[in-house]
């Protein structure tokens, strides 16, 4: 069975953070596929390890990604390095702002693991709409889907 670990960002399970990464959740439930959402403050080397692609969350603080997002990959960047080359991501922003900023800084890290983007980034600005939630719902599908069919 394939994982998709989704790592979300928000400080609380209220707001766009947490309703777009329960959406994209809800996109990748399929029998073939582990979907576990989880708190970027609650995961560590062994989770992004364990998973054969990942889907960031993240609001966008003062034009930069969320500081737990940014915790996470300050604790499991050098400990995996020559471990995740390759492995696919995608990416949804919650901006307050316009989001490119957060979004080019989670690029440049992603870079260095390397991680492959399979997507655009998905930038959600303002609230979490019903147009927001499905396409966070689509990411998780097709992120889903194409660890499905072996497309990553």
């Amino acid at each position: 069975m394939k994982r998709l670990l989704i790592l979300q960002a928000g400080q609380t399970e209220l707001g766009p953070v947490y309703a777009l990464a329960q959406a994209a959740l809800a996109g990748a439930q399929t029998e073939a596929v582990d979907a576990q959402l989880l708190r970027a403050l609650d995961a560590g080397l062994a989770e992004l390890l364990a998973a054969d692609a990942l889907l960031f969350v993240t609001p966008e603080k003062f034009g930069y990604m969320a500081g737990a997002l940014k915790d996470f990959f300050d604790r499991t960047f050098y400990p995996a390095q020559g471990r995740v080359e390759g492995r696919p991501y995608a990416l949804i922003v919650a901006a307050g702002n316009d989001g490119s900023g957060a979004a080019t800084a989670v690029e440049r890290i992603c870079r260095g693991y390397p991680l492959k983007p399979v997507a655009e980034p998905l930038i959600v600005r303002g609230p979490a709409d019903p147009a927001a939630l499905q396409a966070a719902h689509d990411i998780g599908q097709g992120l889903a889907g194409g660890l499905v069919l072996g497309v990553f």
